[in-house]
């Protein structure tokens, strides 16, 4: 899956669109190096998104099309 659509589909980025331009500027790390919005989502990815001046890391541990409200935070959990 589209790194910008598993953001999406896991609710970190409310919007495709802002996810795909969190990628496009840099803010968007995968196992620590800067990701296009194409690049393909794998199972244990250390995800890092720079949100402000706060970066939030998660591990991807599950990958699907669609994700209900409930279900999307199963999708991943908060590396320290």
């Amino acid at each position: 899956m589209r790194l910008d659509k598993y953001l999406k589909v896991s609710r970190l980025i409310k919007r495709r669109t802002v996810a795909n331009e969190a990628c496009d500027a840099g803010r968007v790390t995968v196992n620590g190096k800067v990701a296009r919005a194409s690049y393909d989502v794998k199972v244990g990815d250390v995800l890092t998104i720079q949100f402000g001046a706060r970066p939030i890391s998660v591990r991807v541990l599950e990958v699907k099309e669609t994700a209900y409200k409930d279900d999307a935070k199963t999708m991943y959990e908060t590396v320290d």
